[in-house]
């Protein structure tokens, strides 16, 4: 937990110096940019464009940034470095949903480019986790909805994590491929489309509907049976498992799911979200 707070801390504060710079760097474009800009445009428009001389308007605006640079002008390089400074935050908060949706983007490519089989042979991890049936209970041979609810668990810990991961449901913890025919058998849609409809109801009610959209499901043949590939994204907000009316934090650490208390979720949260 504190490796994550400590990794958390420190990507926030690279965010935070680099908003920082682009304040201050919008504030200095406003004042040396926008300011002569808006003063060039002010002298042709005070003059009338046939009657003003390039050379006159230019000599105008090199006039009014010395008084600028000398601070002779307070409203008027407040006014636009305020502007400049908005504008700059604008084009870093611009490149950095630009930046995280390409991310997202390669991530699927890769994932989608990852030999399945060989992916497995490598065993769980903790950006990889199996789980056999998504509601069919094999030693009980029965549905079984706490089943579900371990497979939200988990979805919730990816989620809540600064990096998300993949689950693949009819697998064993060994890697034995059990595949999906029982849970298919157990929903009124006995094919894969109940089984993703199932799934996204489940995350709908007890995760959150709008979260639907970091779960990319996938279903793949192996050795002649169904399985189902869940890549989970990192969620833009905090992920809270409603269960029984209480609402619990997880979070994916090293090779598991833990439920945080409420000091340790709060403290997560703010590093991770709300910096």
């Amino acid at each position: 937990m504190k490796r994550f707070l400590l990794l958390l801390m420190t990507v926030w504060q690279q965010r935070f110096k680099l908003y920082l710079s682009a304040l201050l760097i919008g504030s200095l474009t406003g004042l040396l940019i926008f300011k002569p800009i808006y003063d060039f445009i002010f002298f042709y428009d005070i003059e009338g464009e046939i009657h003003a001389q390039l050379t006159t308007a230019l000599q105008y605006s090199f006039s009014q940034l010395k008084l600028s640079l000398t601070a002779q002008t307070p409203e008027k390089n407040l006014l636009f470095s305020q502007i400049g400074g908005v504008f700059g935050l604008i084009i870093v908060f611009s490149y950095e949903m630009l930046h995280r949706r390409l991310q997202n983007i390669d991530r699927l490519s890769n994932e989608l480019s990852v030999n399945l089989p060989n992916l497995i042979a490598q065993g769980e991890s903790d950006l990889l986790e199996f789980k056999s049936s998504f509601r069919w209970d094999v030693e009980q041979q029965r549905v079984n909805k706490q089943l579900e609810t371990v497979i939200l668990k988990t979805l919730a810990g990816y989620l809540n994590s600064a990096i998300g991961g993949t689950l693949l449901i009819g697998v064993a913890d060994n890697g034995e491929i059990i595949g999906l025919d029982k849970d298919y058998q157990s929903l009124n849609r006995h094919d894969q489309d109940g089984f993703e409809q199932a799934i996204v109801t489940a995350i709908s009610s007890h995760l959150g509907a709008d979260l639907c959209q970091f779960i990319k499901i996938l279903f793949h043949v192996i050795e002649e049976q169904h399985v189902c590939r869940l890549i989970i994204l990192p969620s833009p907000r905090p992920v809270f498992f409603n269960q029984a009316k209480a609402p619990k934090f997880y979070l994916r650490t090293g090779g598991g799911t833990r439920d945080l208390n409420i000091q340790e979720a709060v403290e997560f949260i703010n590093h991770r979200w709300h910096r």
